[in-house]
Formats: structure tokens, sequence, C-alpha cells
């Protein structure tokens, strides 16, 4: 599993008919201190994630284990939005807005 932030949302009317029902979105990874890494990554949405949430997606076959997902034709799937994380004991991120990583 990877880190990542809901930067955008992809709309395509036209797809695969089993990914017509699912949300995709577009995702700037994370290093475990927070800061972006510079790549992106196109996500299906299982649990509600909004724009500017920092999630945890998960990619490969591990991408099409939830409930959601599974038998669809995705390699990367949100599969948790993220309250906090800590590093070494030392709190990185929190949505409470608690960010300390620098």
């Amino acid at each position: 599993m990877q880190l990542a932030r809901v930067v955008g949302t992809v709309v395509s009317t036209v797809k695969e008919a089993r990914m017509r029902s699912l949300k995709l979105q577009v995702l700037k990874l994370l290093d475990e201190q927070g800061r972006p890494t510079g790549a992106y990554q196109v996500a299906v949405d299982a649990v509600g994630a909004g724009q500017g949430d920092v999630v945890l997606f998960a990619g490969g076959s591990s991408a099409r284990q939830t409930e959601f997902t599974d038998g669809k034709p995705t390699d990367a799937t949100i599969m948790a939005v993220v309250d906090s994380w800590d590093v070494d004991g030392k709190v990185v991120w929190s949505a409470h807005g608690e960010e300390v990583a620098t």
C-alpha cells in the first residue's frame, strides 16, 4: 500500500462495462514524510475519498481484493482515507491540521 493525496477526478463516459459504476481519482503519490514524490496514479475509489484527502491505495492484484473491485479490471484502488500517520514515533501528518513534516 502507498500514501497519496487525491488531486483530481477522471471522467470517462465510455468505458468497459465492469468499470461503469467506479469513480476514478487522480492521486499524487507521497513519501513516508508526506512529501510529493512527483509521481501520479489513477485509482478506483472504493471508499468515497474526496479532493485533498490523503489516502492509502493498493496496486496490482491487491487492488482487486475489495468487495467493490472484485472481478474488475483495475490495478490501483483507494482502500482507506488516512486520519494520521507517524514515523519513528513522530507524527508526520494528521487530518486535523497537524502537518509537521519538514
